[in-house]
């Protein structure tokens, strides 16, 4: 199923993404656990894409599981750092062959070793570049992009990070995830200043539980959030505890979605970490309220 018939009902859902191994060893135990979050019937399963391309195998391996063996319909993550034009195309064959019906389109993570690199010898600089091949592949595909409500960490400023925003979904992007934020009124903010801007596309927060004390300044790294006092207390008060902080992430994280799906957002994505039991209980949480 194309997730742009999700975005297009009024219905609330939920998703979560996966990761895949980064090692032969441990692709059985990531597999059970993506199976087991698959049997919660979520509305999708995201599977991302390592640093480099590292794992893209293993991408297309736990992404056409998912959807061949448990019916939930899957976003394959496709990063195009670092990579030539040949490998992204036989990528996208790939993809198609599997069946896979949804892509998102990143430029992918800078890795140490990259980061050294010559930037102008890449075949692709940035996800419009990606995007841009996909359409011309004419592979009928859903295509998602990322988008940051705060500022992406190489933009000079949030008018530079939405007018390149808007280069994406005007190359073909269907809807856009957030990065992960902590306050909901940065988004609401952010809707708006897109909106202005012309980018009509769905826009599906993603929102991340922060289930031990080490994730924090990992979190912060990633996406340069801004951690609210109010989050910064509950930090302070159970990080030293990992069965507390564990539950008190997972009512912080369930009290954002309330939150979105009262404000008239439909559809939430979940950054999971392969966690089952935290996706279980978030999902039990919203049981009445997802119907």
């Amino acid at each position: 199923m194309k997730l742009t018939k999700l975005f297009n009902s009024d219905k609330l859902s939920l998703s979560f993404e996966v990761f895949p191994p980064k090692t032969d060893s441990a692709f059985e135990s990531v597999k059970i656990a993506t199976e087991e979050i698959a049997r919660l019937k979520p509305s999708f399963m995201s599977v991302t894409y390592g640093a480099g391309g590292g794992t893209s195998q293993y991408t297309l391996d736990i992404a056409k599981n998912i959807k061949d063996s448990y019916n939930v319909p899957t976003l394959a993550h496709l990063t195009c750092v670092s990579s030539t034009k040949e490998t992204v195309k036989a990528k996208i064959a790939a993809m198609k062959e599997a069946g896979i019906e949804n892509v998102m389109a990143l430029r992918g993570d800078l890795t140490p070793e990259l980061e050294k690199t010559d930037r102008s010898t890449w075949a692709y600089r940035y996800a419009v570049d990606l995007i841009h091949d996909i359409k011309a592949s004419g592979a009928d595909f859903c295509i998602g992009g990322a988008c940051y409500p705060e500022i992406h960490p190489e933009s000079c400023n949030q008018a530079e990070d939405i007018k390149h925003l808007k280069e994406k979904v005007d190359a073909g992007c269907d809807f856009l995830t957030t990065q992960m934020f902590f306050d909901n009124n940065l988004l609401y903010n952010f809707l708006y200043k897109i909106r202005e801007a012309g980018i009509t596309v769905p826009v599906m927060p993603g929102v991340m539980p922060i289930t031990n004390a080490n994730q924090v300044e990992r979190a912060i790294k990633l996406s340069g959030s801004f951690m609210p006092q109010r989050f910064k207390s509950l930090v302070d008060k159970f990080g030293h505890s990992p069965e507390a902080m564990k539950q008190a992430g997972i009512a912080y994280a369930t009290d954002q979605i309330i939150d979105l799906f009262a404000n008239g957002i439909s559809n939430v994505h979940v950054y999971s970490m392969n966690k089952p039991d935290v996706a279980e209980k978030i999902l039990n949480n919203l049981s009445n309220i997802l119907g």
